[in-house]
């Protein structure tokens, strides 16, 4: 009798295991299928980029955009969490500008402003003048600064130029040492004088600073300062101050990053003395603060082992130059609609999956490593963090240890049945592992892999050769939704998919043995 019973729960256990089995692959196949012929990755793209646009840290357009993420999650069957992460003391919109040369050859201006930098007061009309470099020049010109467009010297990097008092401190010094070596120079020019200008000496250098005499022009009544920036135009942010703004100590000189080769053109007629006027309208808009920021985060609840995760995602956040269709429109949606495709297919995960759409990474990596610091204790329940910033381009492989390449053989089976396009590799890593990193990389991966969190990425290559170049969009005006690769996309967002759903379900964690190099042990003294 005993012996009966005991058949009989074996083949009942086998029966459910294979049911189980055969609902998981029925899952994974309708997500494929969902995946080729409903895919809205893009769809979710067209939204954040197009009709909210750049998602400035502390701007309606990162509210809203967080706001309408929310919803989705909602919309879809998650579970939402608006993770507040932090505040700045003030917020920032971006509005539209405008720049004019007014002379016999006049154009239209290529030009952009950090964020965080002051606008003008409607449009603003005035001459150009060259920069002084020496407070003799300072001098003899500083009547003619009121009202004026100063060109600054230097190169623009996407930061604006440092107003702060330590920014001040800096330049001071720098034109103190500057008057030494004017004085110097008196000297050698006497003596090539004296000696008839035989065999002169050279002068010696002064020592360059763009707007080195930024906070003497402003007591002035300069309008704002001009520099030269290559194409495509990439500006930032005032990192320096905007921890420290109030609304009653914003910044009041609009600082200009102008397209090089229009530079150039207004530098040799302000060299030549000719009479012209440049005017701009730029509207750079504040707003009172504090101004939280939150990270969203949609959960799909896991059925057998909740407080386990497997997670994915990338920043909401972007600079406001462009619209963030790349940087990090691209990381996020895929995440985005692999949630809607795993919910649409009826997917009930074992483990918890989170989409994580992080705030301010572009600031720092401000909202992952806030939420980290805040949830030591699920770090060693994190199956691997899947971060995608890289890019548009297609997740068609992945590198994995020794110790976690079993189980990725059984994840990543059904990855080849998606797109023939696009078959998939599955790589042992072969080299030896590294050190755990002990400070965060420039994405929010690194917020996690400083605590020894798995942070495995796909292999993104530009597969079928659209000459995709990250540095051409990075940080730029060209950041846009059309330089995002739909089909890329649609791949990414049906293997991301299948890879996290196919993860949450394992019976175990995947090992961390070899992810990172063990730390040499030191012998005790004595020992």
């Amino acid at each position: 009798m005993k012996r009966s019973i005991l058949i009989l729960f074996a083949v009942a256990l086998i029966f459910c295991n294979n049911t189980l089995s055969g609902q998981q692959d029925k899952v994974v196949s309708t997500i494929i299928k969902l995946g080729q012929t409903d895919n809205q990755a893009m769809n979710h793209l067209d939204v954040l980029t197009n009709r909210f646009g750049g998602r400035l840290l502390g701007s309606d357009s990162y509210e809203n955009a967080s706001a309408w993420c929310a919803a989705q999650f909602k919309k879809w069957g998650m579970e939402v969490v608006l993770d507040e992460a932090g505040t700045l003391p003030v917020g920032f919109n971006r509005g539209p500008w405008f720049g004019r040369l007014l002379s016999e050859n006049g154009m239209d201006l290529h030009f952009a402003t950090p964020s965080y930098t002051s606008g003008t007061k409607g449009v603003q009309r005035g001459p150009v003048l060259a920069e002084p470099k020496t407070q003799s020049e300072f001098n003899n010109m500083k009547g003619a600064l009121k009202g004026a467009w100063v060109l600054i010297g230097g190169t623009n990097n996407g930061w604006p130029i440092d107003y702060s008092e330590r920014g001040d401190s800096i330049r001071a010094k720098i034109i103190a040492e500057n008057e030494e070596i004017a004085k110097k120079n008196s000297e050698i020019n006497a003596e090539n004088r004296r000696n008839n200008d035989k065999d002169p000496k050279p002068l010696l250098p002064y020592k360059e600073e763009p707007a080195l005499f930024y906070k003497q022009m402003k007591e002035a009544g300069i309008l704002g300062i001009i520099q030269s920036s290559t194409v495509p135009i990439r500006v930032l942010y005032d990192r320096k101050n905007v921890n420290k703004m109030t609304f009653e100590t914003l910044p009041t000189i609009p600082d200009i990053k102008l397209d090089e080769h229009q530079y150039k053109i207004i530098e040799q007629m302000v060299k030549e003395r000719r009479y012209f006027l440049v005017e701009f309208d730029i509207r750079n808009y504040f707003k009172m603060g504090p101004v939280k920021y939150n990270n969203v985060l949609g959960i799909i609840k896991g059925t057998k082992y909740p407080e386990e995760y497997v997670m994915m995602g990338g920043h909401l956040d972007a600079f406001d130059v462009a619209s963030g269709g790349v940087d990090d429109g691209s990381g996020i949606t895929p995440a985005m609609e692999a949630a809607r495709l795993i919910i649409a297919a009826g997917g009930k995960p074992k483990r918890t999956i989170i989409v994580c759409l992080w705030a301010g990474e572009e600031f720092g990596l401000l909202g992952s490593k806030s939420w980290v610091s805040r949830n030591d204790d699920k770090l060693g329940r994190i199956s691997n963090y899947f971060n995608r910033d890289s890019g548009p381009t297609v997740a068609n492989s992945l590198t994995v240890p020794e110790a976690m390449y079993d189980d990725f053989v059984k994840i990543c089976e059904p990855l080849n049945s998606i797109n023939p396009d696009f078959p998939f590799t599955l790589n042992k890593r072969t080299t030896p592992p590294g050190p755990k990193p002990v400070a965060a990389s420039s994405t929010d991966a690194g917020s996690f892999a400083v605590k020894g969190v798995p942070t495995l990425t796909f292999g993104i290559p530009d597969a079928k050769g659209y000459d995709f170049n990250y540095n051409e969009i990075w940080h730029t005006e060209r950041d846009m939704y059309n330089k995002s690769i739909p089909e890329y996309q649609n791949q990414t967002a049906v293997v991301t998919a299948v890879v996290v759903y196919n993860l949450s379900n394992l019976d175990h964690l995947l090992s961390r043995n070899g992810l990172y190099k063990e730390p040499e042990k030191t012998e005790q003294p004595g020992k």
